[in-house]
């Protein structure tokens, strides 16, 4: 698949543009969700927090390790990271209204000395050598224009020994269409890849696979029930956005899924950057 990413500049206009109505709909996360089956009735908010702690899990954080959250979005799974390991967290995204709507967050629970946001692009990190323990990548390698770049600076930011987990759209397979390929690449997502191109990638950068878990049917199989959470919100998003903008988020959610279902994967997998 072609790298049909937009550049950070472009990319943090959409997310300013798109954070208030995100925010809405599930609560302080970007990500996607995690249901069990269809007859799961776990709201969309802790249904996405079920892939926060899958990662974490993959990660093995420990208290006081300082991490990099890697397009953190607004703010609540570096919070949750934090809560649960005891973890530093530092996130970074291309976009002002996230870091904005996530030091917010942080300060509404107490925890701005633990966790903190900062404006910044992931393919030129202001921060040294071997700062972090560990990174979290979740849905925000898909956007790099250069992906060989993006995880250069994951490799130079962590220290020897240090881990990335990774939260991705994974291609089922090469075959997987060019529709798929169209669809994605107008969204401005460049790099889906199959699970195998995932491990290439991160070998070419100095990193190697330590455990992966493919999730699609758990994730990208339930489209049904982001459709039913839009339409829980519907009088809020109507009164706040008007009736265009929920026409379409909706629109836009059903699109996406019958797109992506059983042609698109959710893989959660972690990297451990080699000893030299």
């Amino acid at each position: 698949m072609a790298n049909t990413a937009i550049g950070p500049d472009e990319m943090g206009r959409r997310y300013d543009q798109s954070a208030s109505i995100t925010d809405v709909m599930n609560e302080g996360q970007v990500h996607l969700a995690y249901w069990y089956g269809r007859e799961d009735t776990t709201p969309l908010r802790e249904a996405s927090r079920r892939i926060t702690r899958k990662v974490v899990d993959a990660l093995g954080l420990r208290p006081g390790e300082r991490v990099l959250d890697a397009g953190c979005g607004l703010g609540l799974p570096a919070l949750d990271v934090a809560e649960a390991t005891g973890a530093h967290v530092t996130g970074v995204t291309v976009s002002q209204a996230e870091v904005d709507a996530a030091t917010k967050r942080a300060a509404e629970a107490r925890m701005q000395e633990q966790v903190r946001y900062q404006r910044a692009d992931f393919m030129a990190l202001p921060f040294p050598d071997a700062s972090f323990d560990a990174v979290l990548a979740m849905e925000s390698l898909v956007h790099a224009p250069d992906l060989d770049q993006a995880l250069r600076e994951l490799h130079r930011v962590l220290r020897p020994g240090g881990r990335v987990g990774l939260v991705e759209y994974t291609l089922e397979s090469e075959a997987a269409g060019l529709e798929v390929e169209e669809f994605f690449g107008n969204l401005g997502l460049g790099n889906v890849l199959t699970m195998q191109g995932w491990i290439e990638a991160f070998a070419k950068a100095g990193f190697a696979v330590e455990e992966y878990t493919q999730c699609g049917p758990r994730v990208f199989g339930m489209g049904p029930k982001y459709i039913e959470a839009a339409r829980g919100i519907r009088e809020r998003v109507v009164a706040q956005f008007g009736t265009e903008a929920y026409e379409g988020l909706e629109g836009g959610l059903a699109g996406f899924f019958e797109i992506s279902a059983g042609r698109v994967g959710y893989v959660v997998a972690a990297f451990g950057k080699v000893r030299g």
